[in-house]
């Protein structure tokens, strides 16, 4: 139902006459009303061939509530498309079909007996005003425009309605209220209020035409509804109303429900807003003039000026539509001789309207677009942020960022969408300015997310010698991989061992292809290393085992195409890899393949080539007798890839504290710290686990770091605003997103800054600062400039914190993306931990003392920073080789404890049920020696994680209160 309790009220009340003032004509002519028949009637919109109207009525004697007719533009036929009993509303017509669909509850056991109920007390001679009841048998259903073949297409408890179709025809918008019931955890003032007022609890949805794949775009306080699509398709617009009710405003966002924009801060009533053809312009109702003159309006497509009056009669005007081509103009209004509403239907004139807008007045900057948290943005009330830096302040704000109602933040999700806004909303009252020339405080960033495989195009056909074909399965027997080019490759197979290709004389190099012919060919290769090396040659071997350099290797060898199949001997032997295992790579130029055994044994059996399982131990033993790789004679395949890269979009925040003294060339002082995190699942590429399906609240990951640098924004502005001539230099404030994903943001902000990073004299990184544990705090980085250990020392006097300083600045983190582009760079951090990436990393777990402590001291570092003259020097520091984790084929569950300043590897917590906690190794134990290795750090330690084997026992020597203790570990293959 596209309009409000209040609003409705107005369309059957008796309101005095009145003459029709001057002002109109400019936009309409030939006004003139539309439907006479029936009690009242309302909602009309227009075909797409604009030769038919579908709207509501109360013109049968039998049922006191709408029905939904058709009427022909031309006869003047009319139609009735509903059943005929039950409650109806909000229909529309579907592009390039014959149906239509409306709200109804007609399914409803006790619809007649409502219908009579009604009837009786309106033969009574009682009167009520009237009112919208959002009845919670309400659904939407599609029909043929004749009336028949129904189909529902929702069937959740609670009222459904308001739907419109897109312009293709493929989605249908609409407003649910389905939240409030079921499972619905609702307060005792929720309860109370669903039982005057259901409408506080509608949101928008949107699903596909049939009814599939519906979804909430909205997370508002306050009823959200009236949905349509802009003429594009690309936009939903709708109107939203405040907590309390009373106002309500026009706003637009992207059909995945981001961006959201806000056309109109009328300070009234404001609802029914409909885009014009043009899309230059939206119309919408009113009652800016009083509580019950409603009239239509119409504002800019982008909300940029003042909305100009249309309609002047008072009473009601509203529900506004314009005909496809844009020439006429029909909406509802109770101008009638007995002040009944009905619909009216007039000349529009769009030269008019643009010229209108033109003369508008431009609304004020701070007032375009975006969104106020505290009315619109989420499920919880916004705190003011103190100028003075404190842990309620910040355990406050904590309990906000990491709550529920963020969803764990994951990168281009609806729940870091409602933390953007949150943050924004605040750097808004804080005063701070935005770095983009928009005024968004917004860096937009995009990024590869892996692929759809396209339905019915995949294949892959093994023809044998006697031209026999055998047809796999896709998903079951194969997948195509995610650095798949698309194509298809109709050619031989030839088989290449375990496709490596290590440089070096015999006994250190390793090549596969050696001897063999691929071009134009597809090659099947087994996957991971030979599985009987010895450590160090596995360690050699593994550098060239990626899956994407298999691939490359393969084209570089002239092949067309390449499957990889887990050998018998191997861990996840015969699984296929999962499509998305590596989301964000590039293409190898080959059609890539996963396939199982049954796809491998059928190419070796067709070329009469033996045993699988043979052939892999032969390669495992580095047998010098056995062949790395041969030809499969006289078998052909045929293999098609195709698949559609996906994409997602996100946004970096970037706010600016100005140099407080002026300056023609100001320099700035960066700090970070990203605001995203795992959402619903552990967040990595390749997924590992993780407690999928649960949220992942990120209260330490990275909640610490994005209020703490909340806090320092709302202190520092408001020491600039006190010491302006301490702040020679300005500060820039970061809040990165997808730094989960691979320090995706910074790293697409370090390629396009905001402002040039000749500009920015220091980079101070807050990542994971929440869980101070012994006092101990990492800073990471001081060999990138000189002046760091003397600003740390001076600072930490005061602070007095038990410090661990590393030269390097560290790579799994933001500063990453930062201290390439040659900007001195620290890294503020307190530790891992066992909730680390786990959904128990939640407010309650941080140390908020601690928390405070880290703000003071980093504030008075910025302010040092802020308040020197002269330019830091830059050093660049070579970090330690450790081997990336894409190269580390094992898995021990040791959490370690980056703190400690030990011989060996301090740590400080095991993973529940992994190899580390099924050996006996606990929390607080040093490791000082690794299958049969010394172990003096993290390097060493990951160096023969880079080397072991995956499934083998092997020795483990630790420190548990000064006593040595030898073990036995099993790593298991990391996933």
């Amino acid at each position: 139902m596209k309009k409000t309790i209040l609003i409705l009220t107005l369309l059957c009340g008796n309101l005095p006459a009145a003459d029709k003032p001057k002002g109109e004509d400019q936009f309409l002519t030939r006004v003139r009303q539309l439907t006479l028949d029936g009690r009242r009637s309302g909602e009309g919109y227009f075909a797409p061939d604009g030769k038919h109207i579908i709207f509501q009525s109360e013109r049968e004697k039998h049922n006191p509530f709408y029905q939904i007719y058709t009427m022909d533009m031309q006869s003047g036929d009319v139609v009735r498309v509903s059943p005929g009993h039950g409650k109806t509303t909000c229909a529309f017509f579907r592009p390039n079909s014959d149906e239509v669909l409306f709200a109804s509850s007609h399914v409803d056991p006790k619809s007649k007996a409502k219908q009579k109920a009604e009837l009786n007390f309106r033969a009574s001679g009682k009167t009520r005003r009237y009112s919208w009841d959002y009845d919670e048998q309400m659904d939407i259903f599609s029909f043929k425009r004749d009336g028949t073949v129904p189909k529902r297409l929702t069937n959740a408890h609670g009222y459904d309605a308001e739907g419109a179709y897109s312009p293709d025809g493929k989605k249908i918008v609409f407003c649910s209220i389905r939240n409030a019931y079921g499972k619905a955890k609702l307060t005792a003032k929720e309860q109370a209020r669903l039982k005057v007022d259901a409408s506080y609890f509608g949101e928008i949805y949107i699903m596909n035409a049939d009814g599939s794949g519906q979804k909430r775009l909205t997370q508002m306080k306050g009823y959200d509804g009236g949905p349509f699509f802009s003429p594009d398709g690309k936009l939903i617009i709708w109107r939203h109303f405040t907590e309390k009710g009373d106002t309500a405003d026009i706003f637009t966002m992207k059909t995945d429900g981001t961006d959201i924009q806000r056309l109109t801060d009328f300070k009234a009533m404001s609802w029914a807003p409909y885009y014009h053809p043009s899309a230059e312009y939206v119309v919408f109702a009113s009652n800016k003039l009083g509580f019950s003159n409603f009239e239509v309006y119409l504002v800019d497509a982008e909300g940029k000026r003042e909305p100009i009056r249309v309609t002047h009669t008072d009473g009601f005007d509203g529900l506004p539509v314009f005909s496809p081509n844009g020439n006429q103009f029909m909406w509802t209004s109770n101008r009638t001789a007995d002040k009944m509403s009905q619909l009216f239907i007039a000349r529009w004139n769009h030269a008019a309207a643009l010229a209108a807008l033109g003369k508008a007045p431009k609304r004020a900057a701070a007032e375009v677009g975006g969104c106020d948290f505290i009315e619109t943005c989420g499920d919880e009330k916004a705190i003011e942020l103190e100028a003075a830096i404190s842990e309620a302040d910040i355990k406050k704000q904590i309990e906000i960022i990491a709550s529920d109602a963020f969803e764990g933040r994951d990168t281009s999700s609806e729940g870091i969408r409602k933390a953007r806004e949150y943050i924004i909303g605040r750097l808004k009252i804080l005063g701070l300015k935005p770095a983009d020339k928009e005024g968004t405080f917004t860096h937009p960033m995009s990024f590869k997310y892996g692929v759809d495989i396209i339905k019915g195009k995949n294949e892959l056909i093994i023809t044998g010698k006697d031209g026999k074909e055998t047809k796999f399965e896709l998903g079951k027997d194969f997948n195509p991989m995610a650095f798949s080019v698309n194509n298809t490759v109709e050619s031989e197979v030839v088989f290449a061992g375990y496709g490596l290709g290590v440089a070096g004389k015999a006994g250190v190099g390793y090549d596969s292809y050696a001897g063999l012919n691929c071009t134009n060919k597809m090659v099947l290769v087994f996957r991971y290393v030979p599985e009987e090396v010895k450590p160090e040659r596995r360690r050699q071997l593994m550098r060239s085992a990626a899956l994407q350099r298999k691939a490359t290797l393969a084209r570089k060898h002239g092949a067309k195409g390449v499957i990889i199949v887990a050998g018998p001997n191997s861990d996840n032997a015969g699984k296929l890899i999962p499509v998305n295992y590596i989301r964000r790579s590039a293409s190898s130029g080959v059609v890539a393949i996963s396939g199982n055994h049954k796809v491998a044994d059928a190419l070796l059996a067709a070329a009469g080539k033996g045993n699988l399982k043979k052939i892999q131990t032969a390669l495992d033993k580095e047998n010098p007798h056995a062949l790395f790789g041969f030809e499969l004679p006289g078998v052909k395949i045929r293999v098609t890839s195709a698949l559609k890269q996906v994409q997602r979009h996100d946004k970096n925040i970037i706010a600016i504290l100005p140099p407080g003294v002026k300056t023609d060339n100001p320099e700035y002082v960066m700090i970070g710290a990203h605001y995203d995190h795992l959402g619903y699942n552990d967040g990595s590429i390749n997924p590992k686990g993780g407690n999928p399906g649960r949220i992942h609240n990120g209260a330490d990951d990275n909640g610490s770091g994005t209020v703490t640098l909340l806090e320092l924004a709302a202190w520092l502005a408001a020491e600039r605003e006190k010491h302006p001539e301490k702040f020679k230099r300005g500060i820039i404030f970061c809040w990165w997103t997808g730094e989960e994903l691979g320090l995706i943001g910074s790293a697409q902000y370090a390629k396009n800054p905001l402002i040039p990073f000749k500009q920015v004299s220091a980079y101070v990184n807050l990542d994971m600062v929440g869980r101070l544990k012994n006092n101990r705090l990492i800073v990471q980085g001081l060999g990138t400039s000189t002046i760091w250990k003397k600003l740390i020392e001076k600072r930490n006097v005061a602070a007095g914190f038990s410090l661990k300083l590393e030269n390097a600045p560290p790579r799994n983190t933001d500063n990453g993306s930062i201290d390439p582009k040659g900007v001195p760079s620290l890294a503020i951090f307190t530790g891992l931990h066992k909730d680390y990436h786990k959904p128990t990393d939640d407010p309650a777990t941080l140390n908020y003392e601690g928390m405070e402590r880290i703000a003071q001291f980093t504030g008075r570092l910025l302010l040092d920073l802020a308040g020197d003259t002269k330019r830091p020097d830059y050093i660049k520091v070579k970090r330690g080789a450790a081997p990336a984790r894409g190269n580390m084929s094992a898995y021990t569950g040791v959490i370690p404890d980056y703190s400690a300043e030990v011989d060996g590897l301090q740590i400080t917590d095991v993973s529940a049920g992994g190899p580390a906690a099924k050996a006996g190794i606990k929390g607080g134990d040093i490791v000082i020696e690794f299958d049969g290795k010394t172990i003096k750090n993290i390097y060493d330690y990951t160096a023969v994680l880079g080397a072991i084997k995956a499934g083998k026992e092997t020795k483990i020597t630790i420190l548990r209160a000064k006593k040595k203790v030898e073990l036995e570990i099993t790593p298991t293959r990391r996933k």
